[in-house]
């Protein structure tokens, strides 16, 4: 009989509340902080991952473009932080846990996506990897049924990633997820022109680097698929750590963006 593998959560308490009651309360009011807009469900999302008094309000502007969203599969690509790997790696698991329960993981796109090349799977990777985990209690509170294809991508190219990516094109009730901050550890001023110049440059479909974006090769990869597809990015919204916890003098660098289009 095989084994159910869960991911156990691995910065719940550090980057977000371990306990389940303060971490809804806190998904629930960042998103409670974001006005309702007329535009459709975007096919896909770019959101920060840093600790939530950090980004969570920048992120919750991300996650909010998906209310009412008929998202049945979440496909994520972070940034891997602490185990290196030649290919975007899935976690070896059956879902990953947070405090408010599992998220399964989409098993029919693990089949599809093990068929590439540039991916493997690694349960050292996810093992305390950030990027990923701190995106699925705004899933759980928004998309409570969605399933995840959570990718940690290593030193993969762009174009690597674009092609695993094109796997689940025109793949009904899925969304992407591109799990990036902006710069790090820049002064205040010196951060917001920086950002400024890279968000600029997302605008325009235009390949960021990453001292611009730490989470570079998936959003370069989501940008090749915008121009592709005809998507188009739309700013939600930008600040830095400084913004939110105070300290000007090095700071960590956030923004949300919508791709708005059709996967088909």
């Amino acid at each position: 009989m095989s084994t159910y593998r869960v991911r156990p959560p691995a910065v719940a308490g550090m980057f977000y509340p371990g306990d389940p009651s303060a971490l809804s309360a806190m998904v629930d009011g960042f998103l409670a902080d974001v006005p309702g807009g007329d535009a459709p469900p975007p096919p896909a999302i770019q959101v920060p991952h840093a600790g939530y008094v950090y980004s969570g309000s920048t992120a919750a502007l991300g996650f909010a473009a998906w209310r009412g969203a008929a998202i049945e599969h979440v496909v994520i690509v972070g940034p891997t932080h602490r185990v290196g790997v030649r290919a975007l790696a899935l976690p070896d698991a059956d879902a990953m846990a947070t405090p408010l329960g599992d998220v399964p993981i989409w098993q029919a796109g693990v089949d599809i996506v093990t068929k590439s090349p540039h991916v493997v799977a690694s349960a050292a990777v996810h093992a305390q990897e950030h990027s990923l985990e701190v995106q699925l209690p705004f899933l759980q509170r928004l998309l409570p049924n969605a399933d995840v294809l959570p990718l940690a991508a290593g030193w993969v190219t762009p174009e690597q990633a674009t092609e695993v990516l094109e796997l689940f094109w025109g793949t009904p009730r899925m969304g992407i997820v591109i799990s990036s901050d902006l710069s790090h550890y820049h002064r205040y001023d010196e951060a917001r022109a920086i950002d400024s110049a890279t968000i600029d440059d997302i605008l325009a479909l235009r390949p960021v680097d990453h001292d611009q974006a730490c989470g570079a090769t998936g959003l370069d990869a989501m940008m090749l698929l915008a121009t592709r597809h005809g998507l188009t990015p739309r700013l939600l919204g930008a600040c830095n750590s400084g913004d939110t916890a105070g300290d000007k003098r090095q700071v960590v660098g956030y923004c949300s963006f919508a791709f708005d289009g059709v996967i088909a």
